[in-house]
């Protein structure tokens, strides 16, 4: 009889052990990888790939939020966890990612409460899908202790970024570069007096703000009349009244969600808009229920847009849009394929930081170039001012000319590079 020797025996046991436990082996055993052609089981698979990579989506999804912008991005975000996890063949050798999503309501409290429980409880390791600035500004104060980043999808106030934390990131516009917009074409068409209507938070003080200094830096001499309101606010009759008795060029409306859409039915019924020209200050007009709420208020408006149909879109983005048409029988707008981006730029930067600890993606993000939902390469520098860790989209004026239309056919008004 042959004896085993005893250290013999152990080996063979603990490889049996890890064999049927599903185990990834460490140290000497490592390395006996199963012989080419052998089955492969799910469990094992499992475990020689690793665990599923979670990431928080933090969107407005019931009021006082912008729900609708909040739905577009959520829809986005689910077809990139999906492209991920099929088309990309997920990240780091084969890892899924998986999605928790934090309902916002567009309250700042709201949102802290929800990237805490992200990051404590679902242990994701980035965050983003962003609407309201001031939302976004509050949890950015906890994130940078808490040191998992952000990426804004539609939060444009200039200190998200501004403020230069590490942890903040942002793909959409900037404030200046929304106010340089609508100044530009004021001085194509000559207006000299502009009122503005503004709902009073970080979003809405900052472009009455940004549309002063700019203003006066371009030599406008403009006569504004300013009115900031309670965000909550309903009724804006006495306001908008007030507004017309100033008769002006341009009336400028910053707001979102519901106050934006009775502000422009408000207008439209005591006889402001579209007797005077009328400029929204957000991209949401572009969402397919528009016409529903406004069916003849919303002829004449003018609105920032972030996407042209005539944009090209990369490859992935052309998948998302194919997907997002037969899947919701609609065309996918900007906040769909923003949403859908920031999901596979974060894939990307984690496959480039070889890890999913939240430090090393920041410094992925911030030295990486990726490809997100335009044909163009997407980058996050460490640069001065509010383009610290910001890539923006062109920014487009576009306007509502008949009952119904479009918005894919509405002319352009303005076309311009994201201002720096």
């Amino acid at each position: 009889m042959t004896r085993t020797r005893p250290w013999i025996a152990f080996v063979g046991t603990m490889a049996l052990l890890l064999t049927a436990c599903g185990g990834a082996a460490t140290g000497p055993l490592a390395s006996q990888a199963p012989s080419a052609g052998a089955p492969t089981t799910a469990a094992t698979a499992a475990a020689t790939v690793g665990p599923d990579i979670p990431i928080g989506l933090q969107t407005p999804l019931s009021a006082p939020g912008a729900v609708t912008l909040g739905q577009q991005i959520q829809r986005g975000a689910e077809l990139g966890v999906e492209y991920v996890n099929t088309v990309m063949k997920g990240v780091l050798g084969g890892r899924k990612l998986v999605m928790y999503t934090e309902d916002t309501q567009g309250q700042n409290e709201t949102a802290v409460s929800g990237y805490r429980r992200l990051v404590t409880e679902k242990k994701v390791v980035t965050t983003f899908g962003y609407v309201h600035s001031s939302a976004l500004l509050a949890v950015n104060e906890v994130a940078k202790e808490l040191g998992v980043p952000t990426i804004s999808s539609q939060a444009s106030a200039k200190d998200i970024t501004a403020k230069h934390y590490d942890i903040a990131f942002r793909t959409h516009l900037i404030d200046p570069a929304r106010a340089n917009a609508w100044l530009q074409l004021i001085k194509q068409k000559g207006w000299k007096k502009v009122a503005i209507i503004a709902e009073d938070t970080d979003y809405g003080v900052g472009l009455v703000n940004e549309t002063k200094s700019q203003s006066q830096a371009m030599g406008l001499n403009l006569d504004l009349q300013v009115n900031v309101v309670d965000k909550t606010a309903v009724d804006l009759t006495p306001q908008l009244l007030k507004m017309k008795d100033f008769k002006p060029d341009l009336v400028l409306l910053i707001a979102s969600a519901k106050q934006r859409d009775q502000i422009t039915d408000q207008a439209f019924q005591i006889g402001l808009h579209p007797a005077v020209p009328m400029l929204n200050s957000n991209d949401e007009p572009t969402a397919t229920n528009f016409w529903d709420l406004h069916p003849k208020s919303g002829v004449g408006l003018m609105t920032i847009a972030t996407f042209s149909p005539k944009q090209k879109l990369s490859d992935a983005a052309q998948w998302a849009a194919d997907k997002y048409q037969a899947k919701y029988n609609e065309a996918a707008i900007y906040a769909s394929l923003n949403g859908f981006a920031d999901v596979v730029i974060i894939a990307q930067a984690i496959d480039l930081a070889k890890s999913t600890d939240p430090k090393a993606i920041i410094k992925a993000l911030e030295t990486g170039t990726f490809k997100g939902w335009p044909d163009t390469p997407v980058t996050f520098p460490r640069a001065d001012g509010v383009n610290w860790h910001n890539w923006s989209p062109p920014v487009l004026i576009i306007q509502f000319t008949k009952e119904k239309q479009d918005w894919r056919e509405a002319p352009i008004l303005i076309s311009a590079a994201a201002a720096k």
